[in-house]
């Protein structure tokens, strides 16, 4: 992959937010709304997707086409797109559709763009909030109610210390389950449901672990992006790259992730 020159770099930042805005724009016109529906994509279970997610997805993928038509594009509602330039927009458009539906303001919009080596920038948007958390390209910030600030993530502290979160209580599989309660034991705190502003919360220095399973690029790269510009570490379960989806650690530091790891691969 050729290096991506400076000029560029700023190109792609200013896609990335241009992609957000109008996402914030499409969400935020159902959200909440009177009648809000959702189709369900997975018969023997309930992955719901709205009207909202296909009309963020759309507008992304129209802006792309207008200002970087040769990037490749992955997105959850419309699938891959190649391209030619070794670059790839990969889209979440509302991650956490159960908690749009249910009216919580912890869902979110991912955005990132990546070689073929990962990500190498990223966006977690939470439009109700107006939070927007940034990483890559030597950015590591967060603009909303409260103005512009640095993310840093939290310094090395005990397991028996530590804030985790998870999405789903059941993890994954029974096996992962397990696993992933021997860890909730271990720690101080476990908090469950907060899809995508979990990991936002490890960028911004809150919590320390977000731990889950089964999860797909989409889920992922945006996330990966933020939390490494913050300086944690995103990996799977047995501490490789974990861009492409899958077992998933996100960890506030080298330290409280290896003790994590541990305690996953008992």
């Amino acid at each position: 992959m050729r290096p991506i020159p400076e000029s560029e770099r700023d190109a792609l930042i200013e896609t990335a937010h241009a992609l957000a805005d109008a996402a914030r724009k499409a969400t935020l016109e159902h959200f909440r709304s009177d009648g809000l529906s959702a189709e369900n994509k997975v018969p023997a279970a309930f992955d719901p997707v709205t009207v909202a997610d296909r009309a963020a997805e759309q507008r992304m993928r129209e802006i792309l086409g207008e200002c970087r038509p040769d990037d490749a594009i992955l997105g959850e509602e419309y699938g891959a797109k190649p391209g030619t330039t070794g670059l790839t927009w990969v889209l979440d458009p509302i991650d956490g559709t159960r908690g749009y539906l249910s009216g919580t303001p912890t869902w979110g919009v991912l955005i990132s763009v990546a070689d073929a080596n990962g990500p190498v920038f990223g966006l977690i948007d939470q439009p109700y909030i107006g939070e927007r958390f940034a990483g890559g390209f030597g950015v590591a910030e967060a603009t909303g109610p409260a103005g512009r600030r640095a993310l840093k993530a939290r310094g090395p502290r005990p397991l028996a210390e530590a804030i985790l979160f998870t999405t789903f209580p059941e993890v994954g599989s029974a096996e992962e389950g397990a696993a992933f309660r021997r860890l909730a034991g271990k720690a101080r705190l476990t908090r469950y449901g907060m899809d995508c502003y979990a990991y936002a919360l490890v960028a911004a220095g809150q919590i320390d672990l977000v731990v889950e399973a089964g999860l797909q690029a989409y889920d992922i790269q945006a996330p990966i992006a933020v939390i490494e510009a913050a300086g944690g570490i995103v990996t799977d379960w047995s501490g490789n790259p974990v861009h492409e989806g899958g077992r998933v650690i996100a960890a506030a530091n080298h330290d409280i992730h290896a003790a994590a790891m541990a305690v996953l691969k008992d």
